[in-house]
């Protein structure tokens, strides 16, 4: 690992150490092309996700569907079930480029040559005959891979005579809820000859045809649970499935490109549908297309040709695939180049895939369904309007773009994280439903990690929600209105909860969801998200005491801090939710001081940690609820006439005897204790979170400037210097000392990415820049030194393990921008 400090965090952006013709743009995050990790972090549990370091960003619009090219040049993450994870290099997923100078010629796929397939060993090397372009060393470097999503750069260095850059991204863009939601990856290859002789060249891309297999065939979905005792479901996707499918080229204008396609029913199943790759002729080039060849070979059908003399068999053969029969399609561009002569080719590929099916018999239509068709054969339309308006989409990246990079007074490698972390609203297997007169934006939703595969948990969001709400604040709306719908709704169906049976316990159930309880999630692909709620069950969310106060201070902070204005309606439909939730927060209140109580289990964000009687951490949190939520009350009244009087007057009762015991039951003279009963002498990181909020709110402060600053202080020197040198981040709790209290605990010795974004937010609001900067300077350098890029996990640990990677909370590194008084980076595009 990279040792803390500014020379090594500017390691991560690649500055010196590429070629001089090509350096990586401004807060990008970079790396030399194939080169390995030596020690990158691996899981600390067996049961998490690992696929390794080797990640890049993924293309693909939210809710659509997405896939991952690695900084080694390999497509090797499939996101195109909703919700699901797939990860595997398909080889002949890949571009390549000839070239020819009139003394001799080279041809290579531009990727490391992937592994051999462990589980099919009698299947061989994949693709043998195919030249493939030789990985970085530390000695030397063959390229560089950079990303600064949604923008990814990739150059190629010392083995052609040409300069070749490859420019990808999808249309990602704040505010635009259309083309944010396209299923589609732009791919713009600049070729220059810097030579004194012309350049013959050639540029290959060959993609397989997967209709069919982003589907789970386990109609079960059966549900197994982990060794930290949480569920996950079995899913099994058709991946190599070939019955149905075909190729075919297609013409439409400028365009030229190949569909690839297989069965589609009536109505329309998941999976089903088409790819398209195309680009678009212009002068000076020759395009020719192979509709069809077979992938399971070593290749030589089109690499012969190709490595000859840059050309393919040209075809347009549009034979339906039987069982066992792969099939891959395969354009090439070619053209010459004079001495000093330059060109841009875009190569797209889209694809139209348009039903994501959850539980039997229910589905979702994805949000780009209200731009094109919902008949699952758009492929080449939405291609068409990517070779059309590419240049326009990447120019509003970089205007969005701008405002961040111009800021001088965080240090570049923040800026990069602040855009790369983004990665997870499209990765995170995001659903984002078809509009409806209910929902005019469609509904959205982020998985809380892939390891625990349930969508938008309302604690997790708090954090790291704050990139949604500043850069398409009508999503977070959508999300919030989900879980408005959820809190009265009721389901008594009994079920294990996990937590007691790592401890020992036994059998403890609960029932799914309570009337009035705010749920924890939207609930999971495999079931009916959005609706049914509350699916993790490893403690029983019914109990949670930070659960209603995170909502209300959700729906007020979208209301007050959201770019596109104060939305009245979105606050009246939510607020007879706000009550009900408040009300039955309050019936924890066992001894009547004002101050829900927690209950000895575990019970809040920390969920593997117990708390007892009332905490700092919920009762800072209760307390700047009461105070959003008579702050929405008064707003209401006024704009809209409705009467909250009765409203008010209980939540003034409530507050006031609150505030008045949190110090007097909490305060220890320098921060506050964990909580009032259990004891433990621990200084929690993030106890005054609640306090955070009210300020960042404009609400009254929870505690007073001297208590808040004086904790900080506390959790500074503890849980932050005392911990590692400060080198890793904020440890979630510690003793005053900065020692353990339980060497063998989890959460308290863990650093949390998402926390530690969070705390540091809050620091920066204090005044404290230069703490903020140093805890988030440590965790992006741990997580982008590590090989934990773009799947940064919820947790990191001093012995360079990690848990739950493709994290939500990470998101919370925006809270540093929502700190600011002027902050908003949506351009005034279309709104719908």
């Amino acid at each position: 690992m990279a040792s803390f400090g500014w020379s090594a965090l500017n390691s991560l952006l690649g500055r010196g150490k590429q070629a001089k013709g090509w350096q990586p743009p401004e807060a990008s995050w970079s790396r030399p092309f194939g080169l390995g990790w030596d020690k990158p972090y691996t899981v600390r549990y067996a049961s998490n996700l690992d696929d390794g370091p080797n990640h890049g960003m993924p293309l693909g619009g939210f809710g659509a569907g997405c896939f991952g090219r690695a900084p080694d040049g390999n497509i090797n993450l499939w996101h195109l079930d909703g919700g699901e994870h797939w990860f595997g290099v398909l080889p002949d997923c890949q571009f390549a480029l000839f070239e020819g100078n009139g003394r001799g010629k080279r041809a290579h796929a531009l990727a490391v040559q992937p592994d051999q397939d462990a589980s099919r060993p009698e299947a061989g090397q994949p693709l043998k005959a195919w030249e493939w372009y030789p990985a970085s060393t530390p000695d030397r470097s063959t390229g560089t891979y950079s990303a600064r999503y949604p923008l990814s750069w990739t150059s190629y260095e010392g083995v052609y005579d040409a300069e070749v850059r490859c420019e990808a991204f999808s249309p990602i863009l704040p505010g635009d809820y259309q083309r944010t939601s396209y299923p589609v990856a732009v791919f713009v290859w600049t070729l220059r000859n810097p030579t004194d002789q012309p350049l013959d060249l050639s540029l290959l891309l060959s993609w397989r045809n997967t209709t069919g297999w982003f589907t789970n065939t386990d109609a079960s979905a059966e549900i197994h649970f982990r060794d930290d005792g949480s569920p996950e479901h079995n899913y099994a996707p058709a991946i190599g499935s070939t019955t149905g499918q075909r190729n075919r080229c297609i013409d439409d204008g400028s365009l030229k490109g190949v569909v690839l396609e297989g069965k589609v029913s009536n109505p329309v199943a998941e999976g089903e549908g088409q790819w398209c790759i195309a680009t678009a002729e212009q002068p000076g080039v020759t395009i020719q297309r192979c509709s069809r060849w077979n992938p399971s070979g070593d290749g030589r059908e089109l690499w012969d040709s190709f490595s000859a003399d840059g050309s393919i068999p040209e075809s347009n053969n549009d034979r339906r695939s039987g069982s066992d029969d792969p099939l891959s399609a395969a354009l090439a561009v070619q053209c010459q180049l004079a001495p000093g002569q330059s060109i841009e080719i875009p190569l797209v590929i889209s694809w139209d895939l348009p039903v994501t099916a959850f539980a039997t018999g229910s589905q979702a239509l994805r949000r780009y369904t209200d731009f094109f068709a919902a008949d699952a054969n758009q492929a080449v339309a939405i291609a068409a309007e990517a070779l059309r308006d590419w240049r326009s989409w990447r120019q509003q990246i970089e205007a969005w773009q701008q405002p961040v990079l111009q800021r001088q007074d965080l240090p570049e490698p923040l800026r990069m994280a602040l855009f790369n972390e983004l990665y997870d609203l499209c990765r995170g297997g995001s659903l984002w439903s078809a509009a409806s007169p209910e929902d005019p934006y469609g509904r959205f939703g982020v998985l809380e990690c892939l390891d625990y595969a349930w969508y938008e948990s309302l604690d997790v969001r708090l954090y790291g929600s704050l990139a949604l709400l500043q850069l398409w604040p009508e999503l977070d709306k959508a999300v919030l209105r989900s879980f408005a719908r959820a809190i009265p709704a009721a389901d008594a169906t009994q079920r294990p909860i996990g937590w007691y049976f790592t401890q020992g316990k036994g059998r403890v159930e609960a029932d799914r969801k309570v009337k009035g309880a705010t749920p924890h999630d939207l609930g999971a692909p495999n079931e009916i998200p959005w609706d049914a709620t509350n699916y993790t069950a490893y403690q029983d969310c019914n109990l949670w005491k930070d659960l209603g106060s995170d909502f209300v201070l959700q729906v007020w902070r979208t209301f007050k801090l959201a770019p596109s204005g104060e939305d009245i309606r979105f606050l009246a439909d939510c607020w007879p939710a706000a009550v009900e939730a408040l009300r039955y927060l309050k019936t924890f209140d066992v001894n009547n001081d004002g101050l829900p109580d927690n209950g000895g289990a575990p019970d809040q964000t920390f969920d593997d940690w117990p708390l007892k009687g009332v905490s700092a951490y919920c009762g800072a949190l209760w307390i700047a609820a009461l105070e959003a939520a008579l702050a929405m009350a008064q707003t209401l009244q006024l704009s809209t006439g409705l009467d909250t009087s009765a409203e008010q007057r209980e939540f003034s009762g409530w507050l006031e005897q609150s505030r008045g015991n949190f110090d007097k039951l909490l305060w220890n003279g320098e921060y506050y204790d964990i909580d009032a009963e259990s004891g433990t002498p621990v200084v929690m990181a993030d106890q005054l979170c609640g306090d955070f909020y009210a300020r960042l709110l404009g609400l009254p402060p929870v505690v007073s400037d001297n208590n808040s600053r004086s904790t900080l202080k506390a959790v500074k020197e503890a849980c932050f210097e005392a911990f590692d040198g400060g080198s890793l981040g904020v440890a979630n709790g510690l003793r005053r000392d900065g020692t353990p209290l339980d060497p063998n605990g989890t959460h308290p010795l863990e650093v949390w990415t998402g926390i530690n974004f969070g705390i540091a937010s809050y620091y920066r609001l204090m005044g404290d820049k230069q703490t903020a900067q140093a805890i988030c300077s440590a965790v992006v350098e741990q997580v982008y030194s590590g090989g934990l890029q773009f799947r940064t996990p919820e947790a990191i640990t001093a012995v360079n393990t990690y848990r739950a990677c493709h994290y939500l909370r990470a998101m919370a590194i925006w809270g540093l921008w929502a700190t600011e008084t002027d902050w908003t980076l949506i351009p005034g595009a279309d709104a719908r």
